[in-house]
């Protein structure tokens, strides 16, 4: 088995990046964020180009990052602020830095790029690592729905405008949770290659790497708005908590 590679995504991707997220809820995602912050400092991991990390620090909180490519960095530190914050290249699953945090942040599914189930484990407990008594730490990911797969695969259209058309090809290995994926983004200036694997869990799976991090799930809502999590929820934001010394 070759070696994870934490910087292969965002170099695939990285110049594209922003446009590829304009329409995720970003506003209800700083609301909700700022108010479970309550004030104390943030850890965003996988801070990538800033989506987050920028309006929450216009909102006042101070926010530090923890991601894997140095091209994704490089587009924040370009942003208006970006410079300021405090960014360590490395793997989130494993890397530390200093201080205590009151809320470390996992979002846009970003908990299934780590590659096998020890890393999702070992991710929860860095999280808790960072969290001083009582912080949260915050994860955003899609509920696995392994009904759109036949003789596992899977071809989907994602999105169509007038500007982009974004298809997504996927292969499925049931055995070890694991999706091998790669969008197609077509648009007036070409097409452009986008893979990205993931090792999917499902939310109950989840809760039980937080126990095992010595946290509690708090919360689990169906998206950024506070929705109810339901049978028919195809997405979880799920908020758990530190209940005891990491």
């Amino acid at each position: 088995m070759t070696s994870f590679d934490v910087a292969a995504y965002g170099r695939s991707i990285a110049d594209i990046y922003d446009a590829t997220v304009r329409d995720l809820p970003t506003q209800a995602a700083v609301e909700l964020l700022c108010e479970l912050a309550d004030g104390g400092p943030v850890l965003e991991f996988g801070i990538g180009t800033g989506r987050l990390a920028l309006p929450l620090v216009s909102r006042g909180l101070n926010v530090a990052g923890i991601d894997g490519s140095p091209d994704m960095v490089e587009i924040l530190r370009r942003k208006s602020g970006g410079d300021g914050i405090p960014v360590t290249i490395g793997d989130f699953a494993t890397t530390r830095v200093d201080g205590r945090f009151a809320l470390v942040v996992l979002t846009t599914n970003t908990i299934f790029a780590l590659p096998s189930q020890d890393a999702q484990v070992s991710c929860f407990r860095n999280a808790a690592a960072h969290l001083e008594p009582g912080g949260r730490f915050v994860i955003e990911a899609w509920v696995p729905d392994l009904t759109g797969f036949r003789d596992g695969s899977s071809l989907r259209l994602l999105s169509v405008s007038e500007d982009v058309v974004l298809a997504e090809a996927a292969r499925l290995s049931p055995a070890e949770q694991l999706m091998y994926t790669t969008k197609v983004r077509m648009t007036g200036e070409g097409l452009r290659l986008l893979p990205a694997n993931h090792r999917y869990a499902w939310p109950a799976e989840l809760d039980l790497m937080a126990r095992l991090a010595g946290m509690e799930r708090e919360h689990r809502w169906s998206d950024w708005a506070g929705t109810p999590f339901t049978d028919d929820s195809r997405a979880h934001v799920s908020v758990y908590r530190l209940t005891g010394g990491a």
